[in-house]
């Protein structure tokens, strides 16, 4: 196990363990983050946990044009009943991530120093949400980082209604020019839509 200090760098990724563990430690300053994601790395970990980064193989990612859409879900696009917007309530769709438990985990995994760091990001123009409103009442949403090379490293989704977190990745994703999504790890929701495992090496060459 790599054990990160101050300096701003990080291990090859093909020393990963078998699970996708690269390194502990480090910070969550917008380089270091910005770094790890252009080197195919992203931090999760529990808010009782030291910084844990990772770098899975093979990577759970999302090819827009293999996007995958149900027939009762084109009907709901068709419907219109959902307003989509990007990046006009960040901090609410972030907040709203905080309240989701992922499978596995005892507790949330978006603790306020990674609230802080993503905020900053936001700021710096690199992470972007897209929300989903009803009635003008935000009801679902998600968040990710643009690393700029046509890759969104998808971070979280949040849905207070049915569908609504999935319309909002739907219609961001048919709307944008990313040539990837990078999904991270498995999700049975996100394999419906289309995402799929390729090797990490093959994704780090999106990256490039």
């Amino acid at each position: 196990m790599h054990f990160l200090n101050k300096n701003l760098e990080f291990p090859l990724v093909s020393l990963a363990s078998k699970e996708g563990i690269l390194a502990i430690g480090g910070d969550l300053s917008p380089e270091r983050l910005l770094l790890a994601y252009k080197s195919g790395i992203f931090p999760w970990f529990d808010d009782d946990e030291p910084i844990v980064w990772w770098s899975p193989d093979p990577r759970f990612v999302l090819f827009p044009k293999r996007l995958k859409v149900s027939k009762s879900t084109k009907q709901i696009l068709r419907n219109k009943d959902f307003e989509i917007t990007i990046n006009k309530d960040f901090e609410a769709v972030i907040n709203h991530c905080c309240k989701i438990k992922r499978e596995g985990q005892q507790g949330t995994w978006i603790t306020q120093n990674m609230k802080a760091a993503y905020m900053k990001l936001h700021e710096l123009g690199y992470a972007k949400s897209v929300e989903v409103w009803l009635n003008k009442t935000l009801v679902g949403g998600l968040y990710g980082v643009d690393v700029n090379n046509g890759v969104f490293c998808g971070e979280s989704m949040f849905s207070l209604i049915s569908n609504a977190s999935k319309v909002g990745l739907i219609t961001f994703i048919q709307n944008t020019n990313y040539k990837l999504i990078d999904c991270q790890i498995y999700t049975s929701h996100l394999e419906s839509l289309g995402a799929q495992d390729i090797p990490r090496q093959e994704f780090l060459k999106y990256l490039d």
